[in-house]
């Protein structure tokens, strides 16, 4: 049965398209993932900014196209779906976006905007019909009907608004949503309630989530499988438990060592993560990682790019530390979790 959502050696470049002097940037360098819808389950994608996070999501979306691989909704390319597999696409896969305010039209009531899809989609069979899944699907991430409806975005608190979103995607009953960053602009008392109607969504509803962030402790909270990118290429893939609490590529250490500590004698991590340099010009030669890598092999990380390397049944690592591992080629890459 084919995947939802499949990104098969994707590589997404910016800029230099006729301009002899516009650098190029790569986003993403030849990604594979896949999205199942039975079971049901959340992933994590983590990295720093700059790291190809929300390309990855635009990809999904269809909002852009990649510039080499393909991204497929039920195993067929976005690019050529007909009119109607597009609507359907458009309706089975939902996003919440970073900022909960942009996505309003100041205009309207919160009404409008949860009306509109039911109408566009035709949901509803009736105006009472539709009032009812409304205010259903508020309950069910947690807001009060009454208190929500009739007002205008700017009347409610980020976290309402973002919950309204929650809502509104839920009413189309999707098989996968993309959540890019759905909490980082959240206060951190309402985050929870944020991560636990997602949680909701994929149990009680059995939607595949998608769960895009920076933050390491929020995806440890919700995910059950992570992957880790570093300037748009696959650093490390696994469960999320594990990858955690046992990181295994050195990057990924970095990120585990530099989550702030709740305690005010204990230092952060002596060694931070150096910004990645996106402005290259062509994808690099070696292992992006090197010139940061505290465990360098010079004669082979910054000469050959590391492959991803299967450390154990679903952990993938791409790094030379673990080359007597078994290599996962190609496209290979998206099933590490299919298990």
């Amino acid at each position: 049965m084919p995947y939802v959502l499949e990104a098969r050696n994707v590589t997404k470049i910016f800029g230099g398209s006729g301009l002899i002097h516009k650098k190029e940037t790569v986003a993403l360098e030849n990604l594979s993932m896949v999205i199942k819808a039975d079971p049901a389950s959340i992933t994590g994608i983590a990295g720093e900014s700059g790291s190809g996070k929300s390309t990855l999501a635009r990809l999904l979306m269809g909002f852009i196209h990649p510039t080499e691989g393909k991204v497929l909704y039920q195993g067929k390319e976005l690019r050529r779906l007909t009119r109607e597999e597009k609507r359907t696409f458009r309706k089975e896969v939902q996003a919440v976006f970073q900022d909960p305010f942009s996505v309003y039209n100041p205009f309207y009531k919160i009404d409008h905007t949860l009306y509109t899809p039911l109408k566009k989609f035709r949901i509803a069979a009736s105006q009472d019909q539709a009032q009812k899944m409304i205010e259903g699907a508020l309950e069910t991430i947690g807001l009060n009907p009454e208190e929500t409806l009739g007002r205008f975005p700017h009347q409610l608190s980020g976290g309402q608004r973002q919950r309204v979103m929650v809502a509104r995607a839920l009413l189309l009953k999707p098989r996968v949503i993309l959540a890019d960053e759905p909490v980082s602009m959240i206060d951190a008392s309402l985050r929870a309630t944020i991560l636990q109607s997602l949680r909701r969504l994929n149990q009680e509803f059995g939607i595949s989530i998608l769960y895009i962030s920076h933050d390491l402790t929020t995806i440890y909270q919700i995910s059950d499988h992570i992957i880790v990118l570093y300037r748009g290429s696959v650093a490390e893939i696994g469960d999320v438990a594990k990858v955690i609490k046992e990181p295994k590529h050195p990057y990924t250490q970095l990120l585990v060592e530099s989550i702030p500590q709740p305690d005010p004698e204990k230092r952060w991590a002596p060694n931070p993560i150096a910004f990645a340099d996106q402005g290259s010009n062509a994808k690099n030669r070696g292992c992006k990682f090197a010139g940061t890598c505290p465990f360098v092999i010079p004669d082979l990380c910054r000469i050959t790019p590391p492959p991803l390397y299967r450390v154990n049944r679903n952990r993938a690592v791409r790094c030379f530390l673990y080359r007597d591992a078994p290599e996962i080629p190609g496209a290979a890459m998206g099933q590490v979790l299919d298990h």
